[in-house]
């Protein structure tokens, strides 16, 4: 099992940044690929950023990037979403979740709880 808490979360202006944190533990951290994902209220949730076990890979969704940057600390078994230049669409619940290599997002990942992110215009 893999337990992942974020934080980070809050209320930002237009233009602001956000740092979110994603703390995990149980099974090795190196293991899982890792990865951000939103919800907003009435829409489904939708991929924000990817990173490789090793950090050397990542992807970002067209409407985060250039904006957002993730990364990961293997010697605290955390993965960080930085935000720059929020938007008010960016305004959403923020999760993280692992998975391993290859195995896709669905039955085989862990989930976070997640943090709640509000950007006002």
């Amino acid at each position: 099992q893999v337990q992942l808490v974020e934080s980070g979360g809050g209320l930002v202006q237009a233009g602001g940044s956000l740092r979110l944190s994603c703390a995990a533990s149980g099974r090795t951290f190196s293991n899982y690929v890792m990865g951000w994902f939103r919800q907003a209220p009435g829409k489904e949730r939708e991929f924000v950023a990817f990173i490789s076990r090793s950090g050397a890979s990542t992807s970002y969704a067209a409407s985060v990037k250039g904006r957002f940057t993730i990364s990961r600390d293997s010697a605290k078994n955390t993965v960080y979403l930085q935000m720059n230049s929020l938007k008010p669409e960016d305004t959403a619940t923020y999760f993280c979740a692992a998975a391993p290599t290859g195995a896709g997002w669905g039955t085989n990942a862990y989930w976070g709880q997640g943090t709640q992110v509000t950007v006002s215009s």
